[in-house]
């Protein structure tokens, strides 16, 4: 705001027009549009916390990250994330909680710790990089059902999480070509 308003400030103060007076406002209208969607993303983080202080961490031998997606929300991972002797495992839709695009390293190797109900959602921490991710089902859909003959335990817990919605959405945006 301040790089906008200085325009202003020096064009009252009698500065002569030229470029450099109006070079300001779009620099700090561009900077101010980054912090907003810093700002959007960073209430990632926020769902996270609301996991982790929810739902303990188990530690699981297998991420299998299956593809990945670049979109505007950030690249959103597909994973399975399983333990050893068990079949079943969801697909999961992962997102970095610090909006950086890349896939953390280690992760397919080391497995990692898992807050959360698969059904529901959670949180993935990776160890040696710390690396965490938010997660839920790829299919919201496919596990309704699960979600809904929850005991009731369960489905407060989910609550009390904020992972009874589905929480990261695409936003829709309209292309003009």
């Amino acid at each position: 705001m301040g790089l906008i308003a200085l325009s202003y400030v020096l064009n009252v103060a009698g500065a002569p027009d030229s470029f450099f007076l109006v070079l300001p406002i779009p620099v700090g209208v561009f900077v101010l549009l980054f912090l907003l969607l810093r700002t959007w993303h960073g209430r990632r983080l926020t769902v996270c916390e609301r996991v982790l202080r929810t739902y303990p961490l188990e530690y699981r031998t297998r991420v299998d990250k299956k593809s990945e997606q670049w979109l505007l929300l950030g690249t959103v991972f597909t994973v399975r994330v399983s333990t050893r002797g068990q079949h079943g495992a969801p697909l999961m839709r992962a997102i970095n909680a610090s909006t950086v695009r890349r896939w953390p390293k280690g992760a397919e190797d080391g497995g990692a710790w898992i807050a959360g109900d698969l059904a529901f959602g959670g949180v993935m921490i990776v160890p040696g990089t710390n690396d965490m991710l938010f997660m839920q089902p790829s299919d919201w859909q496919k596990y309704a059902d699960e979600r809904e003959q929850a005991d009731p335990a369960r489905i407060a817990r989910a609550q009390q999480a904020g992972l009874t919605q589905l929480v990261e959405k695409e936003p829709r945006v309209t292309y003009i070509n």
